[in-house]
């Protein structure tokens, strides 16, 4: 019951921060939950490889290069779903960043 209430409170974040970002479009409730299933995936099953797969620049830039790897993954997402774009990295990073920080504070609090 915990995974399915995180991925809608996610979709639900991602469809109130698309208002916020205007590289970021998402056409609607249905849209933003499969967005934050396909997140989940990816982040389950691709993120991990990813690191590994930097760990080298990861460790020369202290860390920071993981903000791109979050940024391929909405990239990843963006090429899988058809309800979701995103327009330009910088875009993509913040987007990521602040969808991270808030479902971590929701999850705290959940």
């Amino acid at each position: 019951m915990g995974f399915i209430l995180k991925i809608i409170i996610t979709g639900i974040v991602a469809l109130v921060l698309a208002q916020f970002f205007p590289g970021v479009t998402i056409d609607g409730i249905t849209s933003a939950i499969l967005l934050a299933l396909v997140l989940a995936i990816l982040n389950a099953v691709v993120r991990p490889i990813l690191v590994f797969l930097t760990i080298p620049i990861t460790f020369m830039t202290l860390g920071l290069f993981l903000l791109v790897i979050n940024a391929i993954i909405l990239y990843l997402a963006d090429y899988l779903l058809t309800g979701f774009d995103i327009n330009g990295i910088i875009t993509a990073i913040l987007f990521s960043l602040v969808l991270s920080i808030i479902t971590a504070i929701i999850d705290a609090i959940l």
